[in-house]
């Protein structure tokens, strides 16, 4: 006859190879959703291409985002300022100054016409400023969409830039941490 004595789980060796009951691998669904930025590379390039700077707040990108609001609130500025010149001028584009003098010779008024006020150069050249400003607000919002395109697929790469100067020279680091 045979007779085994139960030994106690003191005995036992865990195995630490094996993963715990509730951690997730690094395949599963849990860890690839918490790698994922908050906005498809597509949709960040269409939010920022409407509202320049929207994606970049989005992706936790607080500098990038006010860097673009500004440059827009900047062209929109221009663009009505240089729209009131262009306006004024295209109003004023036909008059001439009048000067109003006496004729040494014959004592009676003389009215000479001067040259225009807005001659037609100057016109031209502030509808091309306005056209100008109305480019760069273009160029903004499809440098935002880019940017936010390019954030979205560069989301989770961690990086980190450093610019130092020193006399006679400046020095630029980048660190990627994968």
């Amino acid at each position: 006859m045979l007779v085994a004595f139960a030994t106690g789980m003191e005995a036992q060796q865990r195995d630490s190879a094996r993963a715990e009951p509730g951690t997730p691998r690094r395949d599963s669904a849990v860890v690839r959703e918490a790698l994922r930025p908050p906005l498809s590379p597509r949709r960040a390039f269409l939010y920022s291409l409407v509202a320049p700077g929207s994606a970049q707040s989005i992706l936790g990108r607080p500098t990038a985002a006010a860097v673009f609001v500004l440059a827009e609130a900047v062209t929109i500025t221009m663009i009505r300022e240089s729209s009131a010149n262009l306006r004024e001028a295209e109003r004023f584009e036909g008059d001439s100054i009048v000067i109003s003098t006496v004729n040494p010779q014959t004592g009676q008024p003389q009215i000479i016409r001067g040259p225009p006020r807005y001659p037609e150069g100057l016109v031209r050249a502030r509808r091309a400023q306005v056209e100008d400003w109305i480019a760069a607000l273009v160029l903004n919002h499809l440098f935002s969409g880019a940017d936010a395109f390019v954030a979205a697929h560069l989301w989770d790469v961690p990086a980190q830039l450093s610019i130092r100067a020193a006399p006679g020279r400046t020095t630029v680091r980048a660190q990627l941490r994968w």
